[in-house]
C-alpha cells in the first residue's frame, strides 16, 4: 500500500522530518519525507496497511516542539511504490 501525507502546522524547524524518518525506518517502510515551500511537510510511504496506520498516528502526534494542525492523507496506486527506496529525508544537504 502507498500513502501520501501532507502535514500542516508548526512542522518545520522542529525536527519533524527526522522524527518521521525514525518512525518510518523502525517500521521498515519505503519512501521519503520533505519540507514544502509553504511550510508543510510531505510524506510518501509504502508498506503494510497496519504499519502505515502506525506511521499516520505518529505523524499526527509529531515530535516535541511541533504542532500538527492537520494531516491530509491520500491513498495512491500500489504501482507508485515501484521506485521507492528505504526511507529517506529529501532536501537535506
Amino acid at each position: 500500500m502507498v500513502r501520501h501525507f501532507l502535514v500542516l502546522g508548526r512542522v518545520q524547524g522542529v525536527g519533524f522530518r527526522w522524527f518521521v524518518h525514525r518512525e518510518a525506518s523502525e517500521l521498515g517502510l519505503l519512501g521519503w519525507v520533505r519540507n514544502t515551500d509553504d511550510g508543510a511537510v510531505e510524506v510518501l510511504a509504502s508498506g503494510p496497511e497496519s504499519d502505515l496506520a502506525d506511521l499516520h498516528r505518529a505523524i499526527t502526534r509529531g515530535p516535541r516542539g511541533s504542532r500538527v494542525d492537520q494531516v491530509i492523507e491520500h491513498r495512491l496506486d500500489d504501482a507508485e511504490a515501484a521506485a521507492l527506496t528505504p526511507f529517506q529525508i529529501e532536501g537535506v544537504w
